[in-house]
């Protein structure tokens, strides 16, 4: 039975932070788009989503983008509504150019949720974060800290420019290196851009070394730019020299992490996946609200509350070690 007046006065009330669309009888079609059809990363977090699919039933439909884009994905967004999902999570490309596509998904009784990078609040009800993000730059802005004695030049090489998540890691380094005298000494000398391609990735790598002779350290935001960014300064002979932080599959740069040269900040990536499809099919049959103080169960990881502005946190971050980089599935 549809639920349009109760949900419809919920979004009223959140200032448009929900969405009025109906409740649906049983497992629904939860439509996927992840920023990058070559992600790693993504690739990983639908293994999490399949496993859930496989405990509660409905339907995963995953169609993503060969260009980190907003354009690309909004093309996915418009096709999924034609082909009737219930339901869409999406890890954004950029905040307020998807908003549009996002709402009009919505105005079609769509559910719109999103993961690992959000999108404007008030084109979704929920949004699946790995881990709050204040946490997250904290501790990739620490990790460097700690391996140059917090004394000295670094850089930034994030995916896009539009990049909502990388964007709000860099906003709270830059904001703690202005207020905490633990990393008075550290200058950030350039925020530059791998365009989510590892060729990029690796060139950015090498002329950030170039550029500035001084340069520490590098933090690098983006599950494809680390892998790319170790290998490069494996292969110029400079691993170990210019220490790297930051997010990337720890699978993918072990040896670096044994070594010293790189700390890896990072969380159980399927499991990202698998809460997300849980709350997506939850949420489309109102077995919660995206309300704060709302609560749902999310399978063998156990209960979830909504927070402020619809955010569910997986949990916290660890960083990546010699000692415990064997317990991570990715």
């Amino acid at each position: 039975m549809a639920c349009l007046s109760g949900v419809a006065a919920l979004a009223l009330a959140l200032g448009g932070t929900a969405q009025a669309a109906e409740c649906r009888k049983g497992p629904v079609t939860v439509g996927y788009i992840p920023k990058l059809d070559t992600d790693p990363f993504f690739q990983s977090a639908n293994t999490g989503a399949q496993k859930a699919q496989g405990e509660i039933g409905g339907k995963i439909v995953l169609q993503a983008p060969s260009e980190a884009t907003a354009e690309a994905q909004i093309a996915f967004i418009n096709n999924m509504v034609t082909q009737g999902v219930d339901a869409i999570v999406i890890s954004g490309n950029d905040a307020n150019a998807l908003a549009p596509a996002l709402k009009r998904a919505q105005a079609q009784n769509v559910w719109v949720l999103t993961y690992d990078s959000d999108v404007a609040p008030k084109a979704r009800s929920i949004f699946i974060n790995q881990a709050q993000s204040e946490l997250l730059g904290q501790s990739m802005l620490e990790s460097l800290g700690k391996a140059i004695n917090y004394d000295g030049e670094f850089a930034i090489l994030s995916s896009t420019p539009t990049a909502t998540n990388q964007n709000r890691w860099i906003a709270n380094m830059k904001q703690t290196i202005a207020s905490d005298p633990k990393f008075a000494k550290m200058k950030l000398v350039q925020v530059a851009y791998g365009q989510e391609s590892e060729q990029i990735n690796q060139q950015q790598t090498l002329a950030l070394v170039q550029a500035f002779p001084n340069l520490k350290g590098i933090i690098v935001p983006a599950g494809i730019g680390l892998p790319a960014a170790a290998r490069a300064l494996d292969q110029a002979g400079l691993s170990g020299k210019i220490k790297l932080s930051g997010l990337g599959p720890v699978s993918l740069v072990k040896k670096y992490v044994k070594d010293g040269s790189l700390a890896d900040v990072w969380w159980n990536v399927p499991d990202l996946g698998y809460l997300s499809y849980y709350a997506a099919q939850g949420l489309a049959q109102c077995k919660f609200k995206p309300e704060a103080g709302a609560t749902f169960t999310a399978g063998h990881l156990g209960s979830y509350t909504v927070g402020k502005d619809g955010l569910v946190l997986l949990g916290p971050p660890k960083v990546a070690t010699p000692a415990n980089v064997d317990e991570f599935p990715f």
